[in-house]
């Protein structure tokens, strides 16, 4: 359990974190053409226009998983909407991760810092590698599920749209159970070595 000392403390790390990661959702959709999250003012670096508020409590009591209001994007603007879907759910991800390398670059460059600060580094390290693993997780309404969409066809296409509906049930069944822990240890550790040039878990 996190205590409330951490969480004022880390808590700027987790907005900042969440932001980043659905701006740049909004932000490659509307680059690839789809205006609909700048319409409905998602294409901001406002907090207040992505939070979700049991997404954030998540992410504060876990420090590895959590989610924001999912980005509206509608692919029929895009060219090749395969593509663009893949594109739109990579790029949330991607944020997350150059985040931490911007974060870990400090320690890789030998700075020195307080101890408050280097805990506060590590911990954001921490919260976006593990926001960046928990959303390429394959199951809607995750990013993951994007990037799966626009590499599966025919009968295999039907089929995880069939099971869609019950992705938000899947999800939860996994979080509660200690299963996405399992899942995204690989993820984060690779995405670490990315990063740190070492392990984190």
């Amino acid at each position: 359990m996190v205590d409330l000392a951490s969480i004022l403390v880390t808590l700027p790390v987790i907005l900042l974190s969440l932001t980043v990661h659905e701006y740049a959702h909004a932000a490659a959709a509307n680059a690839l053409g789809d205006p609909t999250a700048k319409w409905q003012g998602r294409l901001t670096l406002n907090p207040l226009a992505h939070l979700d508020v049991f997404g954030t409590l998540a992410l504060i009591l876990t420090q590895r998983f959590g989610w924001a209001k999912p980005v509206p994007v509608n692919p029929a603007y895009f060219k090749d909407w395969r593509r663009g879907m893949m594109v739109v759910g990579v790029a949330g991800p991607l944020a997350n991760v150059a985040l931490a390398f911007l974060m870990a670059l400090p320690l890789r460059l030998g700075i020195h810092m307080p101890l408050w600060l280097m805990r506060l580094v590590i911990s954001g390290i921490g919260i976006n590698l593990g926001l960046a693993a928990f959303n390429l997780i394959p199951i809607p309404p995750l990013d993951g599920s994007r990037l799966l969409l626009g590499v599966l066809r025919g009968k295999n296409l039907y089929i995880y749209h069939q099971l869609e509906s019950y992705g938000s049930f899947i999800l939860l069944l996994l979080v509660f159970s200690g299963a996405t822990r399992i899942i995204m240890g690989p993820i984060i550790n690779l995405l670490a070595l990315l990063v740190l040039g070492q392990r984190l878990l």
